[in-house]
């Protein structure tokens, strides 16, 4: 690939052409309809070879459910309720197969998003499947923090019910699952019985799924046996291999005009790397020297001092390199105001800004700070770029985030990290693996729909699908803020168009009309196309800013295929979430 990524500013004339393929595919709820429509189009030939197709999936299904290493149960009478607190998606994800494979064997599951979840039920409950992420520095997902703070202050008696807990999260980051835990705990302390010990489960989670959910099924149907056997469910630790390399190549892809600031970066490996389309690089930034020597100052520490942190001994200086000391939690918080006894400390506050506003009481020292602060987070970024296409190379696309903050401008901390990492420096980061965000067979055609750095995954999806050949159609749907300045790979798509990879394109430049259009736009004006393409098979992927964008998105899908099929706007919810179990239908949002 050439490294100079062009940005010209030519107006797009895309010729269309439609390629209309038949397949026969699982049907969804409106069935019935869709299958009349097909028998009455269809040949005397075409019904024919559809039977003898049905007939050879049939034995198959037959055969492999004889095989199957997990029979079904017999009837048991547990109706449990699975509730699922969740930021990007993996948690709904996971509740949806329990409840799939459940329904199969003929359990009668339900499962709700926590946030809906009417809390004045609880008591009421006797049988309850917690399905619960961890952000950041062990915190509750958005949508589970008031239920779990209602849990914490609410004087309620839960000796009525049974639950299990499943955790979801990643061992690079402190306080592994640290949410399950601490919701494991409170029911406990509110009367509650463990059905099974807490379960956690790293990025690679559906063995440990797999294995959780079939003890879940043992203790169903041994409901008055003492389960004393079943031990808490340790997940295989991803042991991530780091590599090196030196960043060969930088470039904002934004027009001066812009008022954003997005890097195409390309990182070359020292060693030879492994990594798919749909994996993510993730890296560990470090703070500032300026920072570093302010802390260092207000403590009256000398930056060589050696300091023992749980059998580790570092510099005061590496120590503070490698703490986090931005956007605190309450928790944290809370801790740093005894050290410098003051209640003054807004939560998400920086260190740096709470340390200028409070003078140092003679008693703190800097070793009690290095043990409240947490480790730096890795922060992680899609890839955009293909092994096959891109051979040694990893390529990011990466937003410089900009904020304000008290009326003052600040910067995201990892983004600013990369956009001021110096060329031909060496640099450490690790390969994210990303199983739930993957391409599908080559002859399947793809949704993608990617606003804004979204679009980094699809770079790597084309990239990959050209270089291999794949036949399958590719439709991409892409937003920015202007067409002329904020247009990214604009040339790289050009090409893709004229050599025909990319079968569609459909762009949202939000802010070159006076009312601002969006991608939810355009697909709500290709519904009829965007509806067939879902009914003949193809694999819907979304990828950017979880709120609004991924949410919007969704709505407009599921009007679209409510209006389209005309059906209830919960039967193609229901189409969807069939989709998303199906692994037709995936997300990678943050």
């Amino acid at each position: 690939m050439n490294n100079i990524i062009g940005l010209k500013k030519v107006i797009l004339k895309i010729p269309i052409s439609i390629i209309i393929k038949h397949y026969t595919k699982m049907l969804s709820e409106t069935k019935l309809a869709l299958l009349h429509q097909i028998i009455q189009n269809a040949t005397a030939e075409e019904i024919i070879w559809t039977k003898g197709y049905l007939a050879g999936c049939l034995d198959r299904n037959l055969n492999d459910l004889s095989n199957s290493n997990q029979p079904l149960l017999s009837a048991v009478s547990v109706k449990p309720l699975i509730i699922y607190g969740t930021e990007t998606g993996n948690s709904k994800k996971v509740a949806i197969q329990l409840l799939s494979n459940f329904k199969k064997n003929k359990i009668q599951a339900k499962a709700i998003d926590v946030f809906q979840y009417d809390t004045a039920k609880l008591d009421k409950e006797n049988l309850i499947l917690f399905v619960i992420s961890t952000q950041g520095e062990g915190e509750f997902p958005q949508n589970a923090l008031a239920f779990y703070d209602y849990l914490k202050a609410a004087n309620i008696n839960l000796n009525n019910l049974s639950f299990a807990v499943l955790g979801l999260g990643d061992t690079s980051y402190p306080l592994f699952c640290n949410a399950g835990v601490l919701l494991d705990e409170v029911l406990v302390e509110k009367g509650a019985k463990r059905l099974l010990p807490l379960a956690k489960a790293d990025l690679d989670f559906a063995d440990t799924v797999t294995a959780w959910e079939n003890d879940l099924k043992s203790v169903f149907q041994n409901q008055d046996a003492v389960k004393t056997e079943i031990k808490a469910i340790v997940p295989k630790l991803n042991h991530k291999k780091n590599y090196t390399g030196q960043i060969s190549h930088k470039i904002v892809l934004n027009d001066r005009e812009s008022n954003k600031e997005t890097y195409h970066i390309e990182i070359t490996s020292n060693d030879e790397i492994v990594y798919e389309p749909g994996d993510a690089l993730g890296i560990i930034p470090k703070n500032t020297p300026e920072d570093v020597a302010f802390i260092l100052n207000y403590f009256e520490t000398n930056a060589s001092k050696k300091i023992k942190i749980k059998e580790e001994n570092d510099s005061a200086q590496e120590w503070l390199l490698r703490r986090n000391i931005r956007g605190l939690s309450k928790r944290i918080v809370d801790q740093i105001a005894l050290l410098l006894e003051t209640n003054s400390i807004e939560e998400k506050a920086d260190l740096i800004t709470v340390l200028k506003q409070n003078k140092k009481p003679k008693k703190a020292k800097i070793e009690a700070l290095l043990e409240i602060l947490l480790p730096v987070a890795p922060r992680l970024y899609s890839i955009s770029s293909s092994l096959e296409a891109h051979d040694g190379q990893v390529h990011l696309t990466v937003n410089l985030n900009k904020f304000s903050k008290d009326n003052i401008e600040k910067t995201g901390f990892a983004s600013q990290y990369l956009a001021d990492y110096p060329l031909h420096t060496e640099l450490e980061f690790y390969i994210h693996k990303n199983n739930n965000f993957r391409l599908p067979s080559d002859e399947t055609d793809i949704i993608m729909i990617g606003p804004g750095t979204g679009i980094a995954p699809f770079r790597s999806f084309i990239s990959q699908r050209d270089v291999t050949g794949a036949e399958g159609r590719n439709w991409l749907f892409f937003g920015e803020q202007h067409f002329v300045s904020d247009f990214y790979y604009q040339t790289e798509i050009q090409e893709w168009i004229g050599t025909g990879i990319l079968t569609k394109l459909d762009t949202a430049f939000s802010r070159d009309q006076k009312e601002k259009i969006y991608v939810q736009d355009r697909i709500r004006e290709k519904a009829n196309e965007f509806n067939n393409w879902l009914q003949n098979g193809a694999s819907l992927y979304i990828c950017g800013q979880k709120a609004p964008m991924s949410i919007d998105v969704e709505a407009a899908i599921i009007e679209v295929i409510a209006n389209e099929r005309n059906i209830s706007n919960d039967a193609a919810k229901q189409v969807l979430e069939d989709l998303e179990a199906a692994g037709k239908y995936q997300k990678d949002v943050y």
